[in-house]
């Protein structure tokens, strides 16, 4: 019935419950997951800068989130591995995380998607909004979410 699970994950203490809980499901299945990271563009810079300045900042900002994304899903993999689950791991620099998370869902051939909630009430997702309800919203798979 699934044959591949898209997992975003992004290192809170959230990621592990992610993770456990969908080696679990695709091994129950017989699944694959793709683990997916979607880390933010750089900030747009506060002042003015030099083009030098500007490349360099560039350049950092993308070391730093490959690092974070390679970390998570080295994590993810390591652990699918150990439960004999196939695991792909992906990772983009995207302005928005929600249209990210639906259109790797999409091009990786996945048929359904596993998500963590924050669970921040209805102030907290005022203020921060809720990736979870955008993915919802957007997608035509089926969104399963854990709390």
């Amino acid at each position: 019935m699934y044959k591949r699970i898209l997992v975003p994950v992004d290192g809170s203490e959230l990621t592990e419950r992610a993770m456990s809980a969908s080696i679990d499901l695709a091994k129950q299945l017989g699944a694959a997951i793709t683990g997916f990271v979607a880390e933010p563009l750089p900030p747009v810079p506060a002042g003015p800068r030099s083009l030098a300045r500007l490349e360099d900042e560039t350049r950092e900002h993308e070391a730093m989130t490959q690092a974070h994304a390679q970390q998570v899903l080295s994590r993810f993999a390591a652990m699918a591995q150990a439960a004999g689950v196939p695991f792909e791991g992906r990772h983009d620099q995207v302005p928005r995380v929600d249209r990210a998370i639906i259109d790797a869902a999409e091009s990786h051939g996945c048929d359904m998607i596993v998500m963590v909630t924050h669970g921040r009430g209805a102030f907290g997702e005022f203020l921060f909004g809720s990736q979870t309800k955008a993915v919802l919203a957007g997608s035509k798979l089926p969104l399963l979410v854990l709390h």
